[in-house]
């Protein structure tokens, strides 16, 4: 997977970073979680995993290249504020499924 940024501006009003990219998921068997789109994009900025939420990523039908946008925040709490409750929940990390006990 390769994640290439395709431009980025700041939003003084909302105090962070808005980030357009590409994912070049060619091999990986279809479009990449969030969550590890996430810790790539916030590495590749330099940033908090905290602080990056990927609002969209799309995969046209039969391409191997997702486009997408983030968000990349300059606190925690600002994040909180801004954010809508549905894109931090689909950012979370990908919760393992329960054994069941008999």
């Amino acid at each position: 997977m390769k994640v290439k940024i395709t431009s980025q501006a700041y939003n003084p009003l909302l105090k962070r970073k808005e980030v357009a990219f590409e994912v070049e998921h060619e091999g990986t068997g279809g479009t990449p979680l969030r969550f590890e789109v996430r810790k790539t994009l916030a590495s590749l900025l330099n940033e908090n995993l905290e602080l990056v939420y990927v609002k969209r990523l799309e995969t046209k039908t039969g391409m191997t290249v997702a486009i997408g946008e983030a968000n990349v925040y300059d606190t925690i709490e600002q994040a909180r504020l801004v954010e809508p409750q549905y894109i931090i929940a689909r950012n979370a990390p990908p919760q393992k499924p329960e054994e069941k006990e008999e």
